[in-house]
């Protein structure tokens, strides 16, 4: 029999289907719509997106010829609110959603956000939900009276599998969790004035199994009773899936968020208050999700005239390490920042141009702006790989890998799976389910990575002037944050 493995990202649904040996058998892909009606929303209509994944499912068991049992990871963060019928209350509010950022703001200035990373070890951002929250009581409150439970992706998909609502550990651990206790903290909603959303956290159960409804059964092609296994949320499922399961191993996904992560023993909360802490099963990812990643290279081939990433790649070989000079900030998302410092105010910058520069000056300066901000993180991590494990789409792109690994100087490996959060949610199915006696076994034994691509000769010394003089040159540039925020106010 097969196991399918449902990836619920923010603009692919994809389902993965696995054969007896582990091997991918079938893949189904959907697309989905995120709208934005206002400047900073971003929203999705969250039937739309149960259709699509019960589309992807069906497809894929018709493929496979059923399921042992189904495992899903999904984006996360959001506000994704259901009343007491368990239907939604309005749009899911999503992860990248900017309409909080002032309040954000604000928490930051008066050292709300540090106090609570203390606990939670999570920096606030605009798409966490506590920042939702806040805003919707003031612009929605209907909505929000409407509502009974606030949800994740995940959550939302598991409910209509199942019929039981539920948070993972990894859905839970921000902003409201105590990362050590594992248990949400009374003293976090208190903190930020929310006091009177505790009604709405849903039960926090690690790795929640149940089983697949009659409904849901119809919808999907496969048995009633089917056990569902709700596995963490996409980073943290990439991370597994990539095979970094053990304190020390790092990865880097190269998507809509560009997210570079380490697991981690133990939570660290005395350090600086940046970056996410995740719980995961047996251990932590200390985690740095941005707001911007491709995205940054989509926008910048509409820019140069470019139908596709690889060309925007082959452009900037024709451009020389340091793109002549220009330095390109990647800050380009409506939130701001987040990762690996938290700034609503961020905002992109292409730096020192002049006539001598041309279209593949441009190119290298955006690849390499985007590399800046990954050794950035890796560096926030505290740690020090001995290789990083890379996964998005992304991760097609051989002159970014090149970059990669001579920006960080480290081997960059790419996995073998086409979709590598499918297979974390795999392993967590495995292990959940009682099939492998842990994650870390399931990865041994199912996790396959590529060749390695090493970093250049000769190219560190000059990287790490590059980015020394990135950080010297964000650091004059966000000065100007504000006042670019004030203009676009008025405009």
């Amino acid at each position: 029999m097969a196991i399918i493995c449902v990836d619920a990202g923010t603009t692919v649904i994809k389902a993965v289907g696995y054969d007896s040996s582990g091997a991918e058998a079938a893949v189904s892909r959907r697309e989905t719509v995120v709208s934005r009606p206002a400047p900073g929303h971003a929203e999705q209509d969250m039937h739309a997106v149960w259709d699509a994944v019960a589309a992807t499912v069906r497809e894929v068991a018709g493929q496979v010829g059923g399921a042992d049992f189904v495992a899903i990871t999904a984006q996360g963060d959001g506000c994704w609110l259901v009343d007491a019928d368990g239907e939604p209350t309005g749009p899911a509010i999503l992860w990248n959603d900017a309409r909080a950022a002032p309040i954000v703001d604000r928490w930051t200035r008066d050292g709300l956000a540090a106090e609570a990373f203390r606990t939670n070890g999570s920096s606030a951002a605009s798409g966490l939900p506590h920042a939702i929250l806040t805003w919707l009581r003031e612009h929605g409150p209907g909505r929000l009276a409407r509502s009974s439970t606030m949800l994740t992706c995940g959550g939302w998909i598991f409910s209509r599998m199942t019929g039981e609502l539920a948070a993972d550990e990894s859905d839970a651990s921000a902003p409201f969790m105590d990362l050590r206790a594992r248990a949400y903290s009374p003293a976090l909603p208190a903190l930020f004035g929310l006091g009177w959303a505790e009604r709405l956290l849903p039960q926090i159960r690690p790795c929640p199994v149940a089983g697949l409804t009659g409904d849901a059964a119809a919808a999907l092609g496969l048995p009633a009773g089917t056990p569902v296994v709700m596995a963490p949320y996409d980073i943290a499922s990439t991370a597994l899936g990539a095979g970094a399961v053990a304190p020390g191993q790092a990865c880097g996904i190269l998507g809509t968020t560009l997210c570079t992560e380490v697991v981690v023993g133990s939570p660290d909360l005395e350090g600086e208050p940046i970056g996410i802490t995740i719980a995961l099963p047996g251990g932590y990812l200390r985690a740095f999700p941005t707001f911007a990643g491709t995205e940054v290279v989509q926008w910048t081939c509409r820019l140069l005239g470019l139908s596709h990433p690889a060309e925007l790649g082959e452009l900037a070989t024709r451009s020389r390490p340091g793109a002549g000079g220009l330095t390109f900030l990647p800050y380009l998302s409506p939130a701001g920042e987040r990762a690996p410092f938290s700034d609503p105010l961020a905002r992109g910058a292409l730096l020192g141009m002049s006539f001598e520069h041309d279209r593949s000056d441009v190119a290298r300066a955006a690849l390499e702006g985007l590399t800046m901000v990954i050794r950035d993180c890796l560096a926030a991590t505290g740690a020090t790989p001995t290789e990083l494990r890379v996964c998005g789409g992304g991760s097609a792109n051989a002159t970014w890998l090149g970059l990669i690994a001579d920006v960080t100087g480290l081997p960059v490996r790419r996995s073998a799976d086409t979709e590598v959060g499918a297979r974390g949610a795999y392993l967590v199915g495995l292990a959940a389910t009682g099939a492998a006696p842990s994650v870390a076994a399931a990865a041994g034994e199912h996790v396959r990575l590529r060749d390695a691509v090493e970093p250049g000769p000769g190219r560190r010394d000059l990287y790490d002037r590059l980015f020394a003089d990135f950080l010297a040159l964000r650091g004059d540039t966000a000065r100007s944050w504000p006042l670019l925020g004030d203009l676009r106010s008025r405009s």
